[in-house]
């Protein structure tokens, strides 16, 4: 049996936070990822907790499996055939945490591998605390914007003449980035949050601002939009946000994508056709997670993501997508168990808790 043995100068064994037996997350000691032909390994320097990690140690946990998404770090080791990127870069993206099928790999932890051509290359004036933010929400706007909302408009190739799109939950670190890509496309993002959110928003590129917690909200969209709003992107997909967006989209119905599995009891309406988006399927893997969450290979999600993280790279560059609001907690690795645990109450909202897990 062939025994993995790391490259000169890299450590045998790495720290991580694993699913445990019993489904619960703990820090604990495990080999380093095994690098493929076309992955770099990256040296993680920090990372970011997203919903998704708390929920898939709870929901669908695998024993032995590495949790975590969002990360940046340093290039430390590349794959034969990688040509996009050089040793020592400064990257961020995301990976497939508490992967059942490569339990070695995942976001939180001293190392991660990763495709390369879905990694960012992380300009200078960027600090890695806010790259870190960026991977799970850019790879997740991407396919809920053009892979299942079917736009055709993007930063590159704008629309001559924009029209309204809802973005329910742009508060959030996704709806924020989402409403800046849909500004840069040329559309008109219309958006819920609370009142707090409403001036970064604004200035984010959103044309209205609308409190998710007024009981007419989505009527008084409805009328905004004289009737004729067709898309809406939904970050939180529960039945109160489900029910703005279902109430805010115009007669003739239209496109409702959710970033979660939404309420079916809320799909009263046969002329707006529902769908979600997994992050997970751009790495054109088999997701085996618990329904609803299993997903079959998507090698079209794939293809599209590399094109669309050379998008976002030349975004990055221009100094043009503004990374979003966080807070960095203290305590490296060890700490973000107790994060997942606050994330899981529901206690992490409007920020994203940033962790440093090695030095710059």
């Amino acid at each position: 049996m062939a025994i993995h043995m790391p490259p000169i100068g890299l450590p045998k064994s790495q720290r991580a936070i694993k699913v445990s037996v019993d489904g619960v997350a703990t820090t604990s000691e495990g080999d380093l990822p095994q690098v493929g032909d076309e992955e770099v390994l990256v040296r993680v320097v920090c990372v970011a907790l997203n919903p998704v990690d708390s929920k898939s140690v709870e929901m669908s946990p695998t024993n032995g499996a590495t949790v975590g998404c969002d990360f940046a770090g340093e290039v430390v080791q590349m794959g034969k055939a990688v040509s996009t990127v050089t040793l020592g870069a400064r990257v961020c993206g995301c990976v497939f945490g508490n992967n059942p099928m490569r339990p070695d790999n995942g976001a939180f932890a001293e190392y991660v591998a990763v495709p390369a051509r879905l990694v960012l290359v992380v300009p200078p004036t960027i600090p890695y605390q806010s790259a870190a933010t960026l991977g799970v929400g850019l790879a997740t706007v991407g396919l809920a914007l053009y892979q299942e909302m079917r736009l055709k408009c993007t930063p590159s190739a704008p629309a001559k003449k924009g029209f309204p799109v809802l973005v329910s939950g742009a508060g959030t670190a996704t709806g924020a980035l989402a409403t800046q890509i849909l500004t840069l496309s040329g559309l008109q993002p219309i958006v819920t949050s609370s009142p707090g959110s409403f001036d970064r928003l604004r200035r984010l590129g959103a044309v209205a601002t609308f409190d998710y917690q007024s009981p007419t909200c989505g009527s008084d969209i409805r009328e905004y939009t004289a009737n004729e709003l067709g898309c809406a992107l939904d970050c939180h997909a529960d039945s109160g946000s489900m029910t703005i967006c279902y109430n805010a989209i115009g007669s003739d119905g239209g496109r409702y994508v959710a970033l979660n599995p939404f309420p079916l009891r809320v799909h009263r309406r046969r002329s707006v056709q529902p769908g979600w988006v997994f992050m997970f399927t751009q790495f054109d893997q088999t997701i085996p997670w618990k329904r609803p969450y299993y997903r079959d290979e998507r090698p079209q999600d794939y293809r599209f993501a590399t094109g669309w993280y050379e998008e976002m790279q030349e975004l990055l560059e221009a100094g043009t997508l503004v990374p979003g609001p966080y807070i960095e907690q203290t305590g490296g690795l060890d700490a973000i168990v107790r994060g997942l645990e606050a994330m899981g109450r529901g206690e992490i909202r409007g920020r994203k808790w940033v962790y440093a897990i090695g030095k710059e």
